[in-house]
């Protein structure tokens, strides 16, 4: 009987113990949670003011030779991907979702996959899969670090995209760039989403020179149109990339608060059952005892 209470106590200290931890990542993930939906929202102003930036440069007739160049029919090359992940576990199907999500797309895209992942995790889930990546990213783990991780990707995509890149990685050239992302949708939900960065199309350029100006005085641009039109081009795909990595991050932690939710709600219910067993095991010990007690009494009295 000791040895059943004593073993009971243990797990029930080990219960307690491993719900403080699943408390303490609750609190974690909840504060991030709130950083991340704060970049994503002070982003979309941003990139609301490139938007209209790209709209009056489009507007203007010496943005027709870049686009040209940027929109011209690509060569045979490969498809670069991007695939947002997380390093960390205990984030439910977050990880299988993004990447069977973009597994699945690829799979309709004309030409060879190239696939660049963020988040160990997801990197071994590609690679279960079939579709190895070529690269690996770390999971940016604050808002200020998602600069340099961007940073990275376009350098790493603006290689890959040179003329030179067959001779480097005789794998050939890179000539489009996808995105594959979660975006939280409400609460603890999200959905994988996918964005063509790359190349930029006449669809494109149309729908942001169409797009109406805020005020009554349109605005005109000061020195050479075509460089302020690939500066903000660069501005573009600088904010997309951040934007992709910010709301991935925020269906993360989005996801694991929902998994430490369900874990906390399980240890209770557990620490219930394990505290209802100890208690009517001691309870049984000690009615033991007392008639053990009893009858000797009794014995010790009739003699």
């Amino acid at each position: 009987m000791s040895n059943t209470t004593v073993s009971l106590r243990r797990k029930i200290d080990s219960a307690g113990d491993l719900q403080s931890v699943v408390r303490t990542m609750k609190a974690l993930a909840a504060s991030s949670i709130g950083q991340y939906e704060q970049s994503v929202r002070a982003l979309g102003d941003y990139y609301r003011t490139v938007e209209l930036g790209l709209g009056v440069c489009f507007r203007g007739h010496d943005s027709a030779a870049l686009m040209a160049a940027e929109t011209r029919p690509a060569d045979t090359g490969l498809i670069g991907a991007v695939v947002f992940g997380s390093d960390q576990g205990l984030v439910g199907q977050f990880n299988d979702v993004v990447a069977d999500y973009a597994i699945k797309t690829l799979a309709t895209l004309p030409g060879n996959a190239q696939v660049w992942a963020v988040g160990e995790r997801v990197h071994a889930r590609l690679k279960d899969a079939g579709l190895p990546p070529v690269g690996l990213f770390t999971v940016p783990n604050a808002v200020k670090a998602i600069s340099p991780l961007v940073g990275q990707i376009l350098l790493e995509s603006e290689a890959r995209r040179s003329p030179l890149a067959t001779l480097r990685t005789g794998q050939g050239k890179v000539i489009e760039l996808h995105l594959f992302y979660n975006r939280p949708t409400s609460g603890a939900v999200y959905e994988p989403v996918h964005q063509r960065l790359l190349p930029l199309d006449e669809t494109w350029r149309r729908k942001l020179a169409e797009l109406r100006w805020p005020m009554k005085v349109l605005p005109e641009v000061m020195g050479d149109n075509v460089e302020t039109l690939r500066v903000l081009i660069r501005e573009y795909l600088f904010v997309s990339l951040f934007r992709a990595c910010a709301e991935s991050l925020a269906s993360e932690n989005a996801s694991r608060l929902a998994a430490m939710q369900r874990a906390d709600q399980n240890i209770d219910e557990l620490l219930e059952d394990l505290n209802g067993t100890f208690h009517r095991l001691r309870q049984t010990g000690i009615d033991e005892e007392l008639f053990d007690v009893v009858s000797g009494f009794e014995a010790l009295s009739g003699k």
